[in-house]
C-alpha cells in the first residue's frame, strides 16, 4: 500500500487518521472495520432498493404488496435490519411526485438505501424540503410540471419512507437486473426521477 496520501480529501485523511489512532490504541479490530465496511459496500445500500422497485415494477402482485405493507414486503427479499424496521413506500405517477426528508435529524432507510448522503442531513435540505419543494427538485434537476401535485414525507425514528419511482418507457422487455441498475438511490428519495435508458 502506497503511503501517498496527496489525493485524499481533508475529510478521507482525518478518517483514516482516526482510523488508524483507533487501530494503534487496541480499541478497533481492522478485520472488524473491514467487515463493516464491506457489509455497507456489498449488503446493505442502494443497490437493495432498486432490486424493490424493478421487483415492483416487474411483478404488479409484489408491487401491490409493497404498497400495502411495505415492511414485510420489503423483507421478504431479505433486506431488514436496524433503521429499516418500519417501511412505507410512496408511489411517484403522474399526477403525483413524492419527496422524503427527515425534518428532526436525519432517519433514513438504511437497510434499502444504505447510509444517507450528506445533503440529505444538512438543515438546509431538512428545512428547504418542506418549505419550496420544487425548488429543491430543480436544484437536482428534476422539473416537475404545475399539473403534478408534489408531497413531501417526513421520515421519523418509526417510520421510513421510500420512494417507488415511475417506470420510465421503453423498458417493458427488459430484466429485473437491468431494471435495477436505471434505478438510483436518488430516484428513491424523490429528488430526481429514472432516466429511460
Amino acid at each position: 500500500m502506497s503511503d501517498d496520501h496527496s489525493h485524499l480529501s481533508e475529510t478521507e485523511l482525518r478518517v483514516r487518521s482516526l482510523e488508524s489512532l483507533l487501530v494503534d490504541k487496541g480499541m478497533v479490530d481492522p478485520s472488524a472495520l473491514d467487515a463493516l465496511i464491506q457489509t455497507y459496500e456489498e449488503k446493505i445500500g442502494p443497490q437493495n432498493g432498486a432490486r424493490v422497485v424493478a421487483r415492483a415494477w416487474s411483478e404488479p402482485d409484489y408491487k401491490a404488496w409493497l404498497l400495502a405493507d411495505a415492511s414485510a414486503a420489503i423483507a421478504d427479499m431479505g433486506y431488514t435490519g436496524r433503521q429499516g424496521e418500519h417501511m412505507y413506500v410512496v408511489e411517484n405517477t403522474r399526477q403525483t411526485h413524492n419527496l422524503v426528508v427527515c425534518t428532526l435529524c436525519s432517519c433514513y432507510p438504511w437497510p434499502v438505501l444504505g447510509l444517507p448522503p450528506t445533503w440529505y442531513k444538512s438543515a438546509p435540505y431538512r428545512a428547504r424540503a418542506v418549505i419550496d419543494p420544487r425548488g429543491v427538485l430543480a436544484e437536482f434537476g428534476t422539473e416537475v410540471g404545475a399539473d403534478v401535485a408534489v408531497r413531501v414525507w417526513d421520515s421519523t425514528a418509526e417510520l421510513r419512507y421510500l420512494v417507488l419511482p415511475q417506470r420510465p418507457n421503453d423498458t417493458d422487455e427488459m430484466s429485473k437486473d437491468e431494471l435495477a441498475g436505471l434505478v438510483t438511490r436518488n430516484s428513491m428519495i424523490g429528488v430526481e426521477v429514472v432516466g429511460a435508458p
